[in-house]
């Protein structure tokens, strides 16, 4: 018989800027050290010739009365048109704030604003600026007869993309494989720079980071491999190295991840609530050695970033929620993107976009004690049911197929692997795509059409793309029913050309109901899946389709 249609759906620190001491709530990973400017007509002083920058070490910055936000330092990068990039921080009240964008000591704009009350913050918007640089940006607080002057050079202007999640994203260069040669190509990407927030919890939303690991720098050897598991994440650096090679303009890179966390810890209130995540209650799992406590991760490591303008964000998580809430990551997922989106939006004043680029990594494999499919279902998840992304439900979205890149010897464990540049790489070419329109080819083959032969005991496959069959395997399933009873059997690969792929379902003596691809927590060896697009060796994503009469016709929009 002939089936008409088919739907997918689920069964270490350096030199950091003044900040605000931790307040009530608030827990960081260890003591904050910072330094203070002190009051000056400018900062730092020229003496005789001499370049002599007026800091000095400090416990706290209570006494600081006018200072730039904790991210906004040398080296940064700052988003480039058609966005205006924001600058802020805490002054007196009632003091006027200029702020000035300087090249080569020449004004290139000039901005006033004033102190709020209540906050004791002062925000500008610059104009829009073609990438490049270096600038300096010098803020100067006037209050009565009073002045204080703030100054951060080697300012550059290009793109500037957050990277969040947990392990897999903070895993480090020197971790990954190839950690030596990849530390070392570091002198072509001087204009990639890079910042990471450290590890933080708060009870409540903070305005500003509590502390800072890693300074806007220029990338070195030294700052990408420093550490396990700390400091700048291996998955964030090479994504920006390789937008680099293909935009070639400046990209600010901000790692903000933390190991064993779920997503609730990186949820605010108000999108846990959408998806109705219990406020309390939360159970401990084996998967979770993080902070677990709902947007603790949120309020201390997301919300202080949220006045930035930025071009998009990455993400890879997910490990953490197998056995904590998976039932609801098909919620809970599509609302941290969307919650992520409006505030950044609203914090930026508009500058960010609202729909702003989001991509994210889809699990890996893992080494299991036990057969079950937890991992295929935060898989599915991921792309809220639809095994696909860009979706209805999550809109302007990439992802990167990782399923095919395990690593049984893994010294971090089989659910770390090493490979990190084919993740980079697949992430950067949804990037092109989806958030700077570059027509190509950034994810695998999906099915858009199947045709049930019964009578041969066939179940044919076309595809959105052309496919490359790598090997054949029994990584296809179909659930067999009979007596309202279901039971998945294997549906071996048979005959295939350039689109099409028959199955073998002649073992299923009842009604074939569904049919799943990939549906395992360790689908393949590394690089060894069944079915890739020939071209650009990506992966085909796993997928489950439940057959139905009631969807007619070809629905390729599905696989787009």
């Amino acid at each position: 018989m002939a089936l008409d249609g088919w739907s997918l759906r689920h069964p270490r620190p350096l030199q950091v800027p003044p900040t605000a001491p931790p307040r009530r709530g608030v827990r960081v990973s260890s003591p904050a050290r910072g330094w203070r400017i002190l009051p000056n007509m400018v900062a730092p002083g020229f003496i005789f010739g001499l370049v002599l920058p007026l800091i000095l070490p400090a416990d706290t910055s209570k006494d600081v009365r006018f200072r730039f936000a904790s991210y906004i330092n040398n080296y940064m990068v700052l988003q480039k048109e058609p966005a205006g990039a924001m600058i802020w921080g805490y002054g007196i009240l009632g003091a006027t704030v200029t702020v000035t964008l300087y090249q080569d000591k020449e004004t290139i704009m000039e901005k006033v604003t004033s102190v709020k009350a209540h906050s004791n913050s002062w925000m500008v918007v610059l104009d829009p600026m073609k990438p490049g640089g270096p600038y300096e940006v010098m803020a100067q607080q006037t209050f009565g007869r009073t002045n204080f002057t703030l100054r951060v050079h080697d300012v550059l202007f290009g793109d500037v993309w957050l990277c969040s999640g947990q392990s897999n994203m903070q895993m480090t260069v020197s971790q990954i494989f190839n950690a030596t040669r990849e530390l070392s190509n570091t002198a072509a990407y001087q204009s990639v720079r890079i910042f990471s927030v450290s590890l933080t919890e708060a009870e409540q939303e903070l305005e500003d980071l509590a502390k800072v690991d890693l300074q806007w720098s220029k990338p070195t050897s030294e700052n990408l491999g420093h550490g396990v598991f700390k400091y700048m994440s291996a998955v964030c650096w090479l994504f920006g190295r390789n937008l680099y090679d293909t935009l070639h303009y400046p990209i600010g890179l901000i790692s903000s991840s933390w190991g064993g966390t779920p997503i609730e810890a990186w949820s605010s209130g108000r999108s846990l609530k959408t998806c109705g995540v219990p406020t309390r209650g939360f159970t401990q799992s084996d998967s979770v050695t993080g902070p677990s406590k709902n947007s603790v991760l949120w309020n201390a490591m997301i919300h202080p970033l949220h006045n930035m303008t930025l071009k998009g964000m990455i993400w890879y998580q997910g490990e953490s929620n197998i056995n904590v809430n998976r039932d609801l990551y098909n919620c809970t997922f599509p609302a941290l993107i969307e919650d992520w989106r409006q505030a950044f939006h609203r914090g930026s004043q508009g500058q960010t976009e609202r729909f702003f680029p989001f991509g994210f990594v889809q699990l890996s494999s893992y080494l299991s004690a036990t057969s079950d499919d937890k991992f295929p279902q935060i898989r599915w998840h991921q792309t809220a049911d639809f095994g696909y992304v860009p979706n209805v439900r999550m809109p302007n979205t990439f992802m990167a197929v990782a399923m095919d890149l395990c690593d049984r010897t893994s010294p971090y464990g089989s659910i770390h692997p090493r490979d990190k540049q084919t993740v980079a790489y697949r992430l950067h070419l949804g990037a092109r795509a989806v958030a700077y329109g570059e027509k190509l080819i950034f994810q695998g083959p999906l099915p858009e059409k199947m045709e049930l032969l019964a009578d041969r005991g066939l179940l044919n496959l076309t595809y959105s793309q052309q496919i490359q069959v790598k090997k054949q395997d029994k990584i296809f399933e179909i659930s067999c029913c009979s007596d309202h009873q279901c039971k998945w059997l294997p549906a071996p690969m048979g005959t295939f050309s350039a689109q099409t792929l028959a199955l073998n379902v002649s073992s299923c003596r009842g009604t074939p109901a569904a049919v799943r691809y990939a549906w395992t927590t360790w689908p393949c060896e590394y690089k060894r899946c069944p079915l890739y697009h020939p071209s650009s060796t990506l992966p085909a994503p796993p997928f489950i389709a439940f057959m139905t009469d009631q969807i007619p016709g070809d629905l390729s929009k599905l696989a787009k």
